[in-house]
């Protein structure tokens, strides 16, 4: 049996996400002179480091890469992350991740940051599935789409080419 599968972003097109997430994470915090990128481990750290070469391109803000560590088969255990609670205390936040699918890992990763004062916090997304089981949503997100919940989103984004591929 072969597996089909669909190539949903193409190395431009996700570059093009990454730059339009960037300019809405800018025109959400304008008048902030910072921004905690929060990258789950993986592919939503690599992520928010695009996310962060982007905004330090098109913008006067100091964006805080942050790496955020959750057992995506245990998200319950502890989250921790790369930087002490102190540098995002009173801070606006966006918890970035690759694939948004029922919303597992974002909700534990935002219920982690709820510990202390935030000036704001919101999320990104690469690609948005719509499966969710909890309330958390993609304030930014590169694309939505329904899917089985059979099928599979693979997402690269290191090496030379960049792709998202339904499987």
């Amino acid at each position: 049996m072969t597996v089909k599968t669909n190539v949903i972003l193409n190395h431009n097109e996700i570059n093009h996400k990454i730059r339009r997430i960037a300019f809405q994470i800018y025109e959400s915090n304008v008048n902030e002179k910072e921004v905690v990128l929060a990258g789950i481990d993986k592919n939503g750290y690599v992520f928010a480091k695009k996310l962060k070469t982007v905004l330090q391109k098109i913008s006067d803000i100091t964006p805080v890469l942050c790496k955020v560590s959750i057992d995506k088969k245990h998200p319950w255990q502890e989250v921790k992350t790369s930087i002490k609670e102190e540098e995002y205390k009173n801070k606006s936040i966006v918890l970035v991740d690759d694939v948004l699918n029922s919303g597992t890992t974002l909700i534990y990763g935002v219920k982690h940051f709820l510990n202390v004062p935030l000036k704001q916090f919101k999320t990104a997304v690469l690609v948005n599935r719509n499966h969710k089981k909890y309330p958390v949503k993609a304030d930014f997100k590169g694309i939505s789409l329904s899917t089985s919940l059979h099928e599979h989103i693979d997402v690269v984004l290191e090496g030379r080419v960049f792709s998202a591929v339904l499987e």
